[in-house]
């Protein structure tokens, strides 16, 4: 037992001897990362990804959902962002808002099942974390109010509507447009057991030429005290990551909540604390979203900064960017993951680097550089799926090889679960069978070690090199099979209890005799 402990990076009672003499053969490999982020978004706006068109039968929905789900598990991703709340709509039999245009083709239209309870069951099944995804103010892709059904809070409530840059949104200075809008986030947080709460880039609109977001009355109403518009609208949005933080933490404390913001904050020449960027739109000032003072105040769990452009472009270079956001986040709780675009691999003109079907691969090379980035997202499934260039293929077979688990985050939980019991390992027809016992209710999933037992290596695990498969808890007894096991040879199996915030419990080894 003790060897077994002491190959799996826990102290123990082993003597010096049994301390392996090339330690430099232990270092964590860059390549295979113990902990780490993995995730696709999968977009539902306009039917981007999923479901693939309207229209389709609950079943084609399911199986649609299903496959997003099990090209994650074949990537050896760890998370899914599923948007389900893409235009003040729900995909989730909401007490709040109507039923989602996407899912039916008509808002309201009941889908014939819960589309987020599907999903949460689907992901947990396969040992995902399901991040559900919600638009906080955009209304409509369109500018009629009255295409919204007649119950819909915005038809009852045309005063908070502005209509700017051929959408409709809620006007964020409103008090009781921003406490609707945390009202349906919070509708599926409190009903179904989701992993986080995640928001993307849009806050106040993206500026368009020519085109004013009309809510001067509206500052005139409740803006006292604050010098400028720009000042009052930052606030208002500061507001709601306030307000919505301390509503999820106050009845789940476990619940993430991540937001992927445009990647500038803002540019260099602007202010002198901002990233060595041109970029052409700053979240500080164009979106009213603050998003360094929600990183410094801790308002938020990760941020996923979308750093949607090539390592070397000049107006926007990844590698500056990625190094000024761990700047950032250095010193706070808060987790940084890097928004990769997928979509711009083989056909953005933008830069010759995404005609480079290693350019993705090259950021993650990059980002192994920085330990403040555990992980990335890629924009968006389809995309991902596409493997354009092969892209998608080489970032898997150089970075992606090894399952990983999800980074803990001490802030919200450090206690580990206690360890399984009575591990043990069986060769069978097909395989290795582990087995186990759960100890304590309190484990959501287990990860499995293998190494062989003679030749093998007898580094900690202090990466990914022996984990060979994550599982989710089902029940009190547990089983695992290892079909890839080398018939005739011995290993050192070692199982690891994690709870829902991925802290590990020490690991228990078995020997397969047999």
């Amino acid at each position: 037992m003790t060897a077994g402990l002491l190959l799996s990076g826990v102290a123990g009672t082993a003597s010096a001897a049994q301390v392996p003499a090339d330690q430099q053969s232990c270092a964590p490999s860059p390549t295979t990362p113990l902990r780490q982020f993995r995730a696709s978004w999968v977009s539902s706006v306009v039917n981007i990804d999923w479901p693939s068109k309207t229209g389709l039968s609950a079943a084609q929905q399911q199986a649609e959902l299903i496959s997003w789900f099990d090209d994650a598990v074949r990537q050896h991703h760890n998370a899914v962002i599923l948007q389900v709340r893409p235009t003040a709509d729900a995909f989730w039999p909401s007490k709040v808002e109507p039923w989602s245009r996407y899912l039916t083709g008509t808002q309201g239209g009941d889908p014939g099942y819960d589309p987020l309870a599907f999903a949460v069951a689907e992901a947990h099944k396969r040992n995902l974390e399901l991040h559900a995804w919600f638009n906080p103010y955009r209304l409509s892709m369109g500018t009629d109010i009255n295409a919204l059904i007649p119950t819909h809070p915005a038809r009852q409530h045309p005063d908070w509507v502005v209509t700017y840059g051929g959408k409709l949104y809620y006007n964020p200075g409103i008090p009781a447009a921003r406490k609707l809008v945390e009202d349906a986030i919070m509708d599926a947080v409190s009903n179904y057991d989701i992993d986080g709460v995640h928001f993307d880039d849009y806050f106040y609109p993206y500026p368009v030429a020519g085109q004013v977001f009309d809510d001067a009355a509206t500052y005139a109403q409740y803006g006292a005290g604050f010098p400028t518009l720009a000042d009052w609208r930052r606030h208002n949005i500061d507001l709601l990551i306030q307000e919505i933080q301390h509503r999820i933490k106050a009845i789940k404390p476990w619940v993430k909540f991540g937001i992927s913001p445009f990647a500038v904050w803002r540019n260099k020449a602007t202010d002198p604390e901002g990233s060595d960027t041109t970029a052409g739109v700053q979240t500080h000032d164009d979106l009213a979203a603050d998003t360094r003072k929600w990183v410094r105040e801790d308002w938020i769990d990760y941020i996923v900064p979308q750093v949607y452009w090539a390592g070397g472009f000049a107006p926007a270079d990844y590698n500056k960017i990625v190094r000024w956001w761990a700047d950032q986040v250095r010193g706070t709780h808060v987790h940084l993951y890097i928004g990769e675009a997928t979509y711009k691999v083989g056909t953005s003109t933008q830069s010759p680097d995404w005609a480079d079907p290693q350019e993705l691969s090259d950021h993650l090379a990059f980002d192994s550089t920085i330990p403040e980035v555990k992980g990335n997202i890629y924009f968006s499934a389809k995309d991902v799926r596409a493997d354009r260039l092969g892209a998608t293929t080489l970032l898997n077979n150089t970075w992606y090889t090894r399952p990983a688990l999800i980074p803990a985050m001490p802030s919200l939980d450090s206690r580990p679960p206690l360890p399984v019991q009575a591990v043990q390992a069986t060769r069978t027809a097909d395989g290795v069978q582990v087995k186990w016992r759960r100890t304590t209710s309190d484990t959501t999933s287990y990860a499995i070690y293998r190494r062989e037992l003679l030749g093998g290596d007898h580094c900690p695990d202090n990466d990914a090199r022996n984990l060979i498969a994550t599982v989710r808890s089902t029940g009190a007894t547990q089983s695992y099979l290892d079909t890839t096991a080398t018939p005739g040879t011995k290993y050192l199996y070692t199982v690891t209890a994690l709870d829902r915030l991925a802290n590990q419990s020490i690991p228990i080894p078995t020997i397969s005799l047999h």
